[in-house]
């Protein structure tokens, strides 16, 4: 079912006088993905019990306050980022935005000692210069805080104005989620630890099963699944945005934190990459050591041809090799694809796997029993989507 072209419902108009009144401020939660990653948060944030989830062109919509804000940024492995809406109205012109701008209660959200910019989009609406609207609410957030704006300030002020309704809303999280913290050493065009996280569900991988993968530069399939099966957080790591904003309350969060349980590391290497390139294999070495699930990781450093499954139970084979911009030799790239379809073929018998391309062409030419991709999602500049097949025979 193709998502709502929407980011946030229709704003409720409570009681009389709203033909200016304008200024609805009921919070509620957005987490950005990826255009086409879109069902698979949804599924994701059901899962975490997030409440009133929709998915929406460019995300998910949710309902929740600050505190489950704090909480998806600490616990969803797909989203992005997590904003909080805190107003939304319908604007007409310039003046009406500045008048309705100052209407927000931002005190009650902004530290005056904290800075803070604004960012703006305009769409299909009769205010249309962004940049002028982004000066009338930074003034107006100015005015009521006694700071002014600064160009790389830690908090963010998103603002959207489509269709002449304007949305306001905080980015709660900061640098991008896909950060977790831990990925200082990335091969070339690196998997976003967020697709990865989508991709990895998208195949139906919940944790209990081993995974390998054959081409895994950076580690990031690897060590995003590691994770996953030893429950650790994949906010664990790092700092947000909105530890800065008035909203917060550090002793609420202290005790969120400690109410975790540690991650799960016995059980020896149940995720398994390899690569050809001597370099890619100290990267995740060291990225896994990073991020603390080393135990349940092994790499090695191999050639396509002789790729085999680990000793145990069949599970899941998810790889992202090279394509697009990154073929070079589209010959060569070709012969890669059908030397990685041989090997798995012949060796990986009850093992699914899920293959990540740009080019249904390469995907065909592994040989494998492939279904329908997936809905194409944006990846290094490229629509990538994910092609699956069941168990091997």
């Amino acid at each position: 079912m193709k998502p709502a072209d929407r980011r946030t419902p229709p704003p409720s108009r409570a009681g009389s006088g709203a033909s200016d009144a304008g200024v609805v401020m009921a919070p509620a939660l957005f987490f950005t993905a990826v255009p086409g990653h879109e069902a698979a948060l949804a599924d994701e944030a059901r899962a975490c019990g997030f409440k009133g989830v929709e998915a929406v062109t460019g995300g998910v919509v949710a309902e929740g306050g600050w505190a489950d804000a704090w909480r998806a940024n600490l616990v969803l492995r797909g989203t992005g980022r997590v904003l909080v809406t805190i107003a939304t109205f319908r604007v007409l012109h310039l003046a009406q935005l500045d008048k309705r701008a100052r209407r927000v209660d931002w005190p009650r959200v902004l530290r005056a000692d904290v800075p803070f910019r604004v960012e703006a989009t305009c769409r299909k609406s009769k205010i249309y210069h962004s940049g002028a609207a982004e000066e009338r609410v930074a003034r107006a957030i100015a005015d009521a805080l006694g700071s002014a704006p600064a160009k790389d300030a830690p908090v963010l002020v998103r603002m959207k104005i489509e269709d002449d309704l304007c949305t306001v809303s905080i980015d709660t999280s900061g640098e991008p989620l896909h950060k977790r913290g831990y990925k200082e050493a990335v091969a070339k065009a690196p998997m976003r630890e967020t697709l990865a996280a989508l991709f990895l569900r998208q195949c139906g991988y919940t944790g209990t099963e081993p995974v390998v993968d054959p081409m895994c530069g950076s580690g990031t399939f690897v060590i995003e699944a590691a994770e996953i099966a030893a429950g650790a957080m994949a906010g664990r790591r790092r700092s947000f945005a909105f530890e800065k904003l008035a909203t917060f309350d550090a002793k609420v969060w202290a005790d969120m934190r400690a109410s975790i349980p540690a991650p799960v590391l016995s059980g020896g290497p149940r995720f398994h990459g390899s690569d050809q390139d001597a370099g890619a294999i100290r990267m995740s070495t060291e990225n896994a050591e990073r991020a603390g699930v080393a135990p349940l990781c092994s790499f090695r450093q191999l050639e396509i041809d002789h790729v085999a499954p680990p000793p145990g139970p069949a599970g899941l084979v998810i790889v992202n090799p090279p394509y697009g911009d990154r073929i070079g030799d589209r010959h060569g790239v070709v012969a890669t694809y059908r030397r990685l379809g041989h090997a798995l073929t012949t060796r990986f018998g009850g093992w699914r796997v899920g293959l990540v391309t740009s080019d249904p062409a390469l995907a065909r030419a592994t040989g494998l029993p492939f279904g329908a991709p997936s809905a194409p999602v944006s990846h290094g500049g490229l629509r990538v989507m994910l092609f699956q097949t069941r168990a091997l025979k």
